[in-house]
């Protein structure tokens, strides 16, 4: 098993997330970058930059690694969709001269950016599963007169569906907010059946959840969410992150207080969990981790 460098701290989570999924596929595909640059046309050089989140994949690339991985190339070429547009934020707010690959985009810290950027990659996914042709920013193919308008028009309404997606996830995710504020406010049994819970958040102070382990059908559950493959992330918030804070405390690891924020002890101890069973130890929470915390 490959032992990778961390990415760097500020990379989007977007494009992380689709670092890690190549990461994984090199290792699977037990190829060294020489092997990987014969058999892409892609140099070794340039596949340690995209590997290490310094330079974005191109389309080519991506499909090509998907190819050899044995994985399925519609899904990975449209997180690198998504991870485009994460990367061409990044390139407009530094003003980097074009064609460059060392700017890195900034890592988005709030739930509603994790939440939108997950619709993001479903709304993409969803598209491409459908026949659309690839519209994003690195499309390097320039259509021609006949095709111009059609493109366009595709643009639009991609551009129109993911506003539409992440205007209804946010309107969404603060009512569940505001809801399960109010039911955590009510009084809570003391004699509980299940394993400790944190203490009630004050009125100004950050917020905590409630560790309820259990074991449901072999798996281990802590009553915030019932995900198997969330990737989280440092700088991520949420009812996932807190879930997976509860399960590393049940498995013997200190994540810090249980307050849904992904922090650097959270890292900590996930890099801790990875280490000791045996996964690629990168601080970030995917399927396999998961299944690692469930068991």
């Amino acid at each position: 098993m490959s032992r990778w460098k961390a990415l760097p701290g500020e990379l989007d989570p977007r494009v992380r997330q689709l670092v890690v999924r190549l990461r994984r596929l090199k290792d699977h595909s037990g190829l060294s970058l020489r092997q990987l640059a014969a058999k892409t046309g892609y140099s070794a050089s340039s596949w340690e930059r995209y590997l290490g989140g310094r330079s974005l994949p191109p389309r080519e690339a991506v499909e090509a690694m998907a190819r050899i991985g044995g994985a399925d190339p519609t899904r990975l070429l449209a997180l690198h969709e998504v991870a485009a547009e994460a990367w061409g934020e990044g390139r407009a707010d530094t003003s980097a001269p074009e064609g460059s690959d060392a700017p890195e985009a900034s890592e988005a810290t709030g739930t509603a950016s994790a939440a939108g950027a997950a619709h993001t990659v479903e709304v993409v996914g969803a598209l491409q599963a459908a026949g659309a042709d690839d519209t994003g920013p690195y499309n390097l193919a320039a259509p021609n007169e006949e095709t111009r308008h059609g493109r366009s028009l595709r643009v639009a309404l991609v551009a129109g569906a993911v506003a539409l997606v992440l205007a209804v996830s946010s309107a969404v995710l603060l009512a569940v907010r505001l809801t399960d504020g109010d039911s955590r406010a009510s009084a809570t049994p003391l004699g509980s059946a299940t394993s400790s819970v944190s203490p009630s958040p004050s009125p100004s102070g950050p917020r905590t959840y409630a560790c309820e382990v259990e074991r449901i059908d072999g798996r281990w559950y802590a009553g915030n969410s019932r995900t198997r493959d969330a990737v989280l992330a440092e700088g991520l918030a949420g009812p996932e992150v807190a879930e997976a804070q509860c399960l590393l405390r049940r498995a013997g690891f200190a994540p810090g207080v249980v307050d849904g924020i992904f922090g650097p002890h959270t890292k900590s101890a996930v890099e801790q969990l990875q280490k000791r069973a045996g996964l690629v130890v990168d601080g970030i929470i995917g399927r396999h981790t998961w299944g690692a915390l469930r068991r």
